[in-house]
């Protein structure tokens, strides 16, 4: 029986996602394959790659760097987290990601985007997390209004969490029967219609498929 991670999104709530991956990579547990969607995809790396600590060590290091991430990241690149420093810099000179690990990990590593042009989710396995690798996680975390879309295979790809945010039925068909799910709502928690419908519909009707999604996300 195939054993599954599945990590759901947030943004910083991913945080909490990170603590409980640090305990479950303290106690020796493993999985047969992981996927994540947005923040989970970028904290949920570390799991494959076992780096106890390392997504909580980061994200206080550099959080109030500017440039990281904030405003001079959004008007300088137009994106609310810089995309060669914390993609690139970052895992590669700074908090450095043991790629080597993560090759070597025989657990499956899946993520989440979603395809601008359709608004359908999209589902590709990392094997190598090199730059194309950290290109991937940067189209999973790429949250519309903050972020520009990322360009992968001929395609524009935003935040896993448009179109997918618990990717567990995707998980099922790819046959791990048994899964945790990692959530960062509390419990009881229901999605509500964005407040911010009127800023997609200014901001983003070059991509309407985006648009339909974002206003269909309670459904989800």
């Amino acid at each position: 029986m195939r054993k599954g991670l599945v990590l759901e999104g947030g943004g910083m709530r991913g945080l909490f996602t990170a603590g409980v991956l640090d305990v479950m990579m303290e106690q020796g547990i493993c999985f047969d394959g992981i996927v994540g969607v947005s923040a989970g995809a970028l904290f949920g790396c570390n799991y494959k790659s076992h780096q106890i600590g390392r997504a909580l060590r980061y994200n206080i290091r550099f959080k109030d760097d500017p440039q990281y991430m904030g405003l001079r990241a959004l008007l300088k690149t137009g994106n609310i987290v810089a995309p060669e420093y914390a993609y690139h810099v970052v895992p590669n000179t700074l908090d450095v990601f043991d790629r080597e690990t993560f090759k070597k990990n025989p657990a499956e590593f899946h993520v989440v985007c979603t395809d601008v042009m359709t608004g359908k989710p999209l589902y590709h396995r990392i094997d190598v997390m090199d730059d194309e690798g950290f290109e991937w996680l940067r189209a999973s975390g790429s949250m519309p209004l903050l972020s520009q879309p990322v360009l992968r295979d001929g395609r524009l790809y935003l935040d896993g969490g448009i179109s997918d945010s618990i990717p567990l039925r995707y998980f099922q068909e790819q046959g791990f029967e048994r899964n945790i799910v990692i959530l960062t709502q509390p419990k009881g928690f229901y999605k509500k219609q964005t407040k911010l419908m009127p800023l997609f519909h200014l901001f983003m009707r070059r991509y309407p498929a985006i648009v339909k999604a974002m206003s269909r996300r309670l459904l989800m």
